[in-house]
């Protein structure tokens, strides 16, 4: 009885074997699928940067004197001319003060006269004209300065621009300092964004073969702005903590239509040469990582894992894991597995991509 079972414990042993080793081998896929291989050109890709837009001027009123502010003669939002009134402080107090210096300049203006004339008949010293002349030019200088107190009482538009939120309501109290509103120059417009270091280089070796790079802006909303800028400054440093640098390009706004504080992306069109192109469809995402199905000499697929330099509509721009001379399978990657055997029909990667969606220089 024991023999018995003894044998039957090794015939499942060995039909166990059996089953192991034939699942170990290679399994042909059903069907004839289709391969094709990445093709090499030069192309360009459109970088996506996320942008703030600023006035190329934008300042602070403030007021330069202190007393009550008698009149707001702009509105939140109005455009105003340069020069144009916008506030004005109670100017009394300062009207006095010049008065007041006006005639204390005019005494001694007259003191000289009479002076002048007692020295030209050697009656006064010549010291003591030079002395009249000293407080005229000392009671001028302080009308001066009256005048300038009194012209502090009016605020006037620097330049052309829209009037942001007013800080205080007329009649209120003003110190001198005090904020009243805010001025934004917005005929044209500087957009920053940051760029990485490789993303930089390559921007310099653009920039050496093309000239000046103009780029786009991808407003809050999702419609491009429909007049180009040029990138026209770079900061002199690389941030260290985020490993970028700040560009700063000016777009022009003869509509007015983006104001001061508003965000967007900057789209950029870098140019590359020799990329290695895949369509995304080739592709399959495991675990946030992308794959390929590669068919070797014997036309086994092996799931191989890539690096993705840049994205385009349909396309893939690889940066590592494939070569030129490689074959890809193009569709049916769900219906294979890993060390399967497939029959395949090879189309040229130029006629595969064809249809797609492919930038160029």
């Amino acid at each position: 009885m024991k023999r018995i079972i003894m044998l039957m414990g090794l015939y499942a042993l060995l039909c166990h074997t059996s089953c192991k080793s034939s699942k170990g081998e290679e399994k042909e896929a059903a069907g004839k699928f289709l391969v094709t291989s990445p093709v090499k050109m030069d192309t360009s890709v459109t970088r996506e940067y996320v942008c703030q837009i600023s006035s190329i001027r934008n300042i602070e009123l403030r007021a330069q004197e202190k007393g009550y502010l008698q009149r707001i003669a702009v509105d939140e939002g109005q455009s105003v001319k340069a020069g144009q009134l916008l506030f004005s402080i109670m100017p009394q107090l300062y009207e006095a003060e010049q008065q007041k210096a006006a005639a204390e300049a005019r005494a001694a203006e007259i003191e000289v006269q009479n002076i002048q004339a007692l020295a030209d008949k050697n009656i006064v010293s010549q010291n003591e004209l030079a002395l009249a002349k000293a407080k005229l030019q000392k009671a001028q200088a302080e009308l001066s300065l009256a005048k300038v107190h009194l012209a502090f009482t009016t605020i006037k538009a620097p330049f052309d621009g829209i009037i942001d939120r007013l800080h205080l309501k007329q009649g209120s109290l003003v110190g001198e300092g005090d904020l009243l509103s805010t001025l934004s120059d917005n005929s044209r417009m500087w957009v920053y964004f940051n760029v990485s270091e490789p993303e930089y280089l390559d921007y310099e070796a653009s920039i050496k073969s093309k000239g000046e790079m103009k780029v786009n802006l991808l407003m809050a909303n999702k419609q491009v702005f429909k007049y180009p800028g040029v990138v026209e400054t770079i900061e002199g440093e690389f941030n260290h903590e985020t490993g970028n640098i700040a560009f700063r390009a000016t777009f022009p706004n003869p509509d007015q239509l983006l104001r001061h504080g508003e965000t967007g992306s900057i789209l950029m069109n870098m140019p590359l040469k020799d990329a290695l192109i895949i369509p995304q469809k080739a592709t399959m995402e495991i675990m946030d990582k992308k794959y390929v199905f590669v068919v070797t000499k014997d036309n086994v697929v092996k799931l191989r894992p890539i690096t993705i330099a840049a994205e385009m509509p349909d396309l893939y721009v690889i940066k590592e894991g494939l070569a030129a001379n490689e074959k890809i399978l193009l569709e049916g990657l769900r219906k294979v597995k890993d060390n399967d055997k497939i029959s395949f029909d090879y189309e040229e990667p130029g006629q595969v991509i064809s249809h797609l969606k492919l930038p160029t220089e």
